[in-house]
């Protein structure tokens, strides 16, 4: 028998509902966007327009999005959290002297359970990967958030956390091998799609979009392909803020207009495939962009690809090591 890890990696993706259900998506919405680094409004005037508005307007809607892509089987369900759960598994074998569990943001298990179960196990080494490659405050810092709040409560626990790994090497490689592995001798123009992000953040300060930008040259470069080879745009966009331009949905209208009529779509800015992958790129955007004359083709996300799980934990493990 192999003896008892000593230290543990925690991957952290952003949660997604328990089921396809109004019910489910109400629970996880009222988590997800009642946090302030989602929503920064008081919640004084925030939490009414929440429970009385959006969530009743969203719940339904949103759990009928959820239910055309759910996964069957034991090892399915969400495709967020099944693939999440797959690239832990694969991760664990790069890494056996390490116990690697996942955890969401929001959701379960949430990752301030996780953080607590590995204390109680004896662990007192933990490295935490968020499943963000490009650092934002609405995401990477709301890991932070709980990471602070569990290193306040267990001083006897060192824990580290990878900020982000944008331009790392092995990542890069990785993304490049999938979209190449796809694309095969096809050379259609490439778009790169990242979530969006509202405007007045990366204003202040946020530096999400010049690491998607970099990320973005990166894996171009990594591909050999010339500037006008490839474009990059931004999805998913709430409420009524000014988002980051421009957004993916205005570019394939652009592209059509161009007469660019095949497109293939990456969006390196998710581990692994979700809602936003599966069902606004992979479906809605690719129906909207057929009427238009178009045919767009959806490259998946990395999810539990070998090359995947060896390039994250490369990257965990310096944060491992500086705590040994």
């Amino acid at each position: 028998m192999s003896p008892a890890p000593h230290s543990a990696l925690v991957l952290v993706n952003l949660g997604t509902p328990d089921a396809p259900t109004p019910a489910a998506v109400r629970r996880y919405l009222a988590e997800f966007l009642g946090d302030r680094r989602v929503v920064g409004l008081p919640p004084l005037v925030w939490q009414p327009i929440l429970r009385l508005a959006v969530l009743p307007l969203r719940a339904r809607p949103v759990a009928a999005k959820y239910a055309s892509i759910w996964l069957p089987g034991e090892d399915g369900g969400s495709p967020l959290a099944a693939y999440t759960r797959r690239l832990a598994r694969a991760v664990q074998a790069e890494l056996p002297g390490v116990r690697v569990v996942h955890a969401m943001r929001y959701g379960r298990p949430s990752l301030a359970s996780a953080l607590d179960g590995l204390r109680e196990a004896g662990i007192r080494t933990i490295g935490v990967l968020p499943l963000y490659p490009q650092y934002s405050t609405t995401t990477t810092a709301s890991v932070g958030d709980v990471v602070a709040a569990f290193r306040a409560r267990a001083r006897d626990t060192r824990v580290t956390m990878v900020d982000d790994y944008h331009v790392d090497a092995g990542w890069v490689a990785a993304v490049a091998a999938a979209i190449r592995e796809h694309r095969g001798a096809h050379d259609r123009h490439l778009l790169f799609s990242f979530h969006g992000l509202p405007q007045r953040l990366v204003d202040a300060g946020d530096p999400y979009q010049r690491q998607c930008e970099a990320s973005a040259a990166a894996i171009a470069d990594a591909l050999g392909l010339p500037e006008d080879a490839w474009s990059l745009s931004y999805q998913s966009r709430f409420g009524r803020d000014r988002w980051l331009e421009p957004s993916t949905e205005h570019t394939l209208q652009a592209l059509a207009a161009r007469g660019v009529n095949d497109v293939d779509v990456v969006a390196p800015g998710f581990a692994v495939d979700c809602i936003e992958t599966l069902e606004e790129v992979a479906m809605m955007l690719a129906e909207s962009f057929h009427a238009q004359g178009g045919r767009l083709h959806y490259i998946p996300c990395l999810n539990d690809r070998p090359a995947h799980a060896a390039a994250l934990a490369a990257i965990a493990a310096p944060a491992l090591a500086e705590q040994a």
